[in-house]
């Protein structure tokens, strides 16, 4: 097993940038590059004032603060970090494809095999080089194919080290994993390429957490992963409609079924539905893998869950249409969170925009507030939809900084992110400023009900009738 002294990273989003940032932090020894040909993000990573860094996650700017220019590096000089590395981790985005074959469905790899061809043309010496992004089922050996073919005579050995991050809780995810999972050939080469990633991770991690598996099993573990806690959100929201209809509550049904131990209470809130980059992402990836293989009822199955996802999305939109007389034209409704979740400033897949959009259809006048997203990435969302022009867009869509002043005179008020500071608002205050009656929509089942009923509010709660 070689000592490793320099780890280069490409790619400086979610993934890339807070790994590294805990590896250079619990590894001082180990230089860390994070490198991306994104200017304007990596001007962000070397920011001066934390705050700005481009992704907010709790815990994340302490441990850049210290280790930054310490051991930890941001850099856009790729192939300078690729010749000094022993360790490369390729962290690139890996979108749904857009077009071709299995558009809506299959991983576009073509970041990944870029930075593979990249790395064949600079490296001098042997390396080991890590899938990091959530790619498809034999990548690896697709990247090893375009590796070995186009390298100057070096010795690579691929490795899947997939990552189980949870937006809004990654750092420590990173400091306490369930599990690391290395994926790697078993040839005597394979196993000490992954004893050497396995050392890496074992500077702060017990060695009975870090597993060790083939290439395929790791790949498809990842999938797998997100498929099944993908399916839990699905399955309580299909229930959390039924409970609407028949007075049931959709808190006690979770609570009561969370108790059973084969079952546990983990991702069974029910919400106005799941975003983020991977959940849907992986499952129309296992969907198009299914289906390539022939194997129509496995696709069709796991594809129910997307269906039971975007069915809870316009069941909410079409909730607030319905109560507010169905008809929203001119009618102002404030949107109170944009990202997928709290803590974290990601918006991909996010439910507020599929909602909003659909308000939008119908010329609602939408105000946004959310404490950490932008106003750029609100509008980039919905533009990126190409449901109506961008200038439409900024028509009926503000962004606000202030969420009290957003609801002056509003007609209704949808909780979309679960956002703590929600729950501590003067509800009292902002009722009397709201036009009468006044609807608030919780899609995250934040509020207490009886309060917002007894403050006057025409209030609904997600799962309950």
């Amino acid at each position: 097993m070689k000592k490793i002294t320099h780890i280069c990273c490409i790619g400086a989003g979610y993934v890339g940038g807070p790994t590294m940032s805990v590896i250079a932090s619990q590894c001082p020894n180990i230089k860390v590059t994070v490198v991306d040909i994104n200017q304007q993000r990596i001007d962000s990573w070397n920011d001066d004032n934390l705050d700005n860094l481009p992704i907010f996650e709790p815990g994340l700017k302490e441990i850049v603060g210290k280790a930054r220019n310490m051991n930890l590096f941001f850099s856009t000089e790729v192939d300078k970090a690729i010749d000094e590395a022993q360790i490369i981790f390729i962290s690139v985005n890996t979108p749904t494809k857009t077009y071709g074959k299995g558009k809506g469905q299959a991983a576009d790899l073509k970041f990944v095999e870029l930075c593979a061809r990249n790395i064949a043309k600079v490296a001098k010496d042997d390396k080991i080089v890590v899938e990091k992004s959530t790619l498809p089922v034999r990548t690896a050996s697709a990247i090893k194919s375009i590796l070995q073919h186009t390298g100057n005579k070096v010795n690579f050995e691929i490795l899947s080290n997939p990552e189980f991050l949870a937006e809004g809780t990654a750092i420590e995810d990173l400091l306490n994993a369930d599990r690391v999972l290395i994926g790697g050939d078993d040839t005597p080469s394979g196993q000490e390429a992954k004893d050497t990633l396995s050392s890496i991770y074992e500077h702060w991690l017990p060695k009975e957490r870090i597993l060790q598996t083939n290439v395929w099993s790791s790949e498809l573990s990842k999938l797998v992963a997100n498929a099944f806690l993908a399916q839990r959100v699905s399955s309580i929201n299909t229930i959390s409609a039924l409970c609407e209809k028949t007075d049931a509550n959709i808190q006690e049904i979770s609570r009561a079924i969370g108790y059973d131990s084969r079952i546990g209470s983990k991702f069974l809130n029910a919400s106005v539905g799941f975003g983020g980059s991977c959940f849907q992402k992986d499952i129309l990836n296992l969907v198009y893998i299914a289906r390539s293989y022939g194997l129509t009822e496995v696709a069709d199955y796991w594809e129910q869950v997307i269906i039971a996802n975007d069915y809870q999305k316009s069941r909410f939109a079409e909730h607030i249409i319905s109560s507010l007389y169905n008809t929203i034209s001119g009618k102002k409704i404030v949107l109170y969170g944009w990202a997928f979740k709290k803590d974290t400033n990601d918006t991909r897949e996010s439910p507020a925009i599929a909602v909003a959009d659909a308000l939008l259809d119908e010329n609602a006048e939408i105000i946004v507030y959310d404490p950490k997203v932008t106003a750029d990435r609100i509008y980039a969302d919905l533009d990126y939809l190409g449901t109506r022009s961008s200038e439409e867009n900024r028509k009926l869509l503000t962004v606000c900084n202030d969420p009290m002043d957003a609801t002056k005179e509003a007609h209704a008020i949808a909780i979309l992110t679960e956002w703590d500071e929600f729950k501590n608002y003067d509800w009292k205050s902002i009722h009397e400023q709201m036009l009468k009656p006044a609807f608030v929509f919780d899609g995250r089942r934040l509020l207490d009900k009886e309060k917002m009923d007894s403050l006057g509010f025409n209030y609904y709660k997600i799962g309950q009738s």
